[in-house]
């Protein structure tokens, strides 16, 4: 079965909207582009002064995630324009084996 990647990141709510765009514009293409991507959903969840985004990913494979994220997967990927957004940059990501899906 398929593997879920999720990875969390927290922008000030005055630069949200922004990186919600470049995300869509940025992001989706380049996660897009790579064989075995299954599914994406982009997510975010607005909390006082600082908003949550939640990516989510189905991949086909180990292999597949590898060719977006590098020889180590569990490791978050960054853009350079994330200096600009992101309060704090997570290290890992967290990876699920889905072994039943409806």
């Amino acid at each position: 079965m398929a593997i879920m990647r999720l990875w969390h990141g927290k922008v000030s709510i005055e630069k949200a909207d922004e990186y919600q765009k470049f995300m869509v514009d940025r992001a989706a293409p380049d996660y897009g582009s790579v064989d075995g991507l299954l599914k994406l959903y982009f997510q975010r969840r607005n909390e006082g002064a600082v908003a949550h985004f939640l990516l989510v990913t189905m991949w086909k494979s180990m292999e597949a995630i590898e060719k977006f994220a590098g020889a180590q997967p569990e490791l978050a990927k960054y853009y350079a324009e994330d200096e600009d957004f992101l309060l704090e940059k997570e290290e890992y990501v967290t990876m699920y084996n889905v072994f039943h899906e409806k």
